[in-house]
């Protein structure tokens, strides 16, 4: 099963399987899924008794409780991938870490830094410097896409993810035990700075009427100097601003680097497949074909995860700040799931995905930071009971 997109097309696709079914000697048929809704298609699948033997880019843990997933040998695992256990569900790896995102990033417009003499901000403080300096000069200092909720939570994901989860990695499993909440005060403290952020005018007006699209075209067009999102915008920065658009890690406290991740995959296993180890063959060689990761690191800014591989072997064209963006995946710094994006063990369980970005969008027009901390605690605790 696969899905068609403005960069995966059915021209790709037929290409890749082609390739595939050469070097693995499997040949299979495509059943092309909806764009949108890859999970419900194949649950459909599923019911009607036509589940794929193999299923492209869907959420594993929607599967893996039905047993309906076979998880691949970790030693294969292990031996071409940089994470490998980057999208672990219990310890077993049902789709090979093939790609990864990082969630949030702040890109800025370099020009307008240089117009204001503002230097990166490695440390919060810094950050809310910067944005103050480009406020007083009439320049909008951050672009948001707050009507989208996924773009509107860009700065909390951001806060918690490196304040909560970079100084505590194990704060999701302590969440499972009751040992940890939303509101204790160290995430309340996190959460607070993007209210912060809303009370001293840092977002554009009206940020929570701006579409995603628009916040693209916005920032693109130098109507802000910052605009905190997922590194797929990377696929975004036209030719012709390469050279001014920078990027800079979501910044902690004391200016350590901290990297909220996500890491994607490639395809899933059915585990009652018909000829399983032909399946096995086919995903293992579709998801190391370096060709195949070209698409997604040129138009969706993927981060190709391959092991001993260079970004000159998948012969793409990349913008300065995806060059940059990458040594943050490649360097030795603290990486962590990225609240609200991970679909490994650390997870939100239930809706506890929109749930989050629900609370984004409501702290703009709140200051009760606690009382949107206490909503997520009463999801978590309905979605586990």
């Amino acid at each position: 099963m696969t899905a068609h997109s403005p960069s995966l097309t059915p021209a790709f696709w037929d290409a890749s399987i082609a390739r595939a079914e050469k070097d693995s000697g499997v040949k299979v048929k495509q059943v092309v899924a909806p764009s949108t809704g890859r999970d419900g298609y194949a649950k459909q699948l599923q019911a009607s008794g036509q589940f794929p033997d193999l299923l492209q880019s869907i959420t594993p843990s929607q599967f893996t409780d039905g047993g309906l997933l076979k998880p691949y040998d970790q030693s294969w695992i292990d031996q071409n991938f940089l994470l490998p256990q980057g999208n672990a569900i219990k310890g077993k790896v049902y789709v090979p870490p093939t790609n990864s995102q990082i969630i949030p990033l702040v890109f800025y417009n370099k020009s307008l830094f240089v117009k204001v003499g503002a230097k990166v901000p490695t440390t919060w403080q810094q950050f809310l410097d910067v944005n103050a300096k480009l406020k007083s000069a009439g320049i909008t200092p951050l672009e948001l896409g707050g009507n989208d909720p996924f773009a509107a939570a860009m700065p909390l994901t951001g806060a918690l993810s490196v304040d909560v989860l970079g100084k505590n990695p194990q704060w999701i499993q302590q969440r499972h035990a009751g040992k940890v909440k939303f509101t204790d005060a160290d995430v309340v403290t996190a959460a607070t700075k993007m209210r912060t952020l809303v009370e001293k005018g840092y977002f554009e007006q009206g940020a929570l009427n701006v579409s995603y699209a628009d916040s693209i075209k916005n920032f693109n067009a130098g109507k802000a100097a910052m605009y905190p999102m997922g590194s797929w915008y990377l696929g975004s920065i036209p030719k012709d601003q390469w050279n001014n658009i920078g990027v800079f890690p979501w910044p902690s406290d004391d200016g350590s680097v901290v990297v909220p991740f996500s890491v994607g995959g490639s395809m899933a296993i059915a585990s009652k497949a018909k000829d399983p180890a032909g399946a096995t063959k086919f995903a293992q060689k579709w998801s190391l074909d370096p060709k195949n990761l070209k698409a997604l690191i040129e138009s969706d800014g993927a981060f190709p995860m391959l092991k001993n591989k260079t970004l000159a072997d998948y012969h793409v064209k990349v913008s300065p700040a995806f060059t940059e963006s990458y040594t943050y995946v490649t360097k030795t710094n603290t990486k962590v799931s990225s609240m609200g994006w991970a679909t490994n063990d650390e997870a939100l369980p239930g809706t506890g995905n929109d749930d989050f970005y629900a609370a984004a969008q409501a702290l703009f027009n709140s200051g009760d930071v606690k009382g949107q901390m206490a909503k997520l605690d009463k999801s978590w605790d309905t979605a586990t009971k």
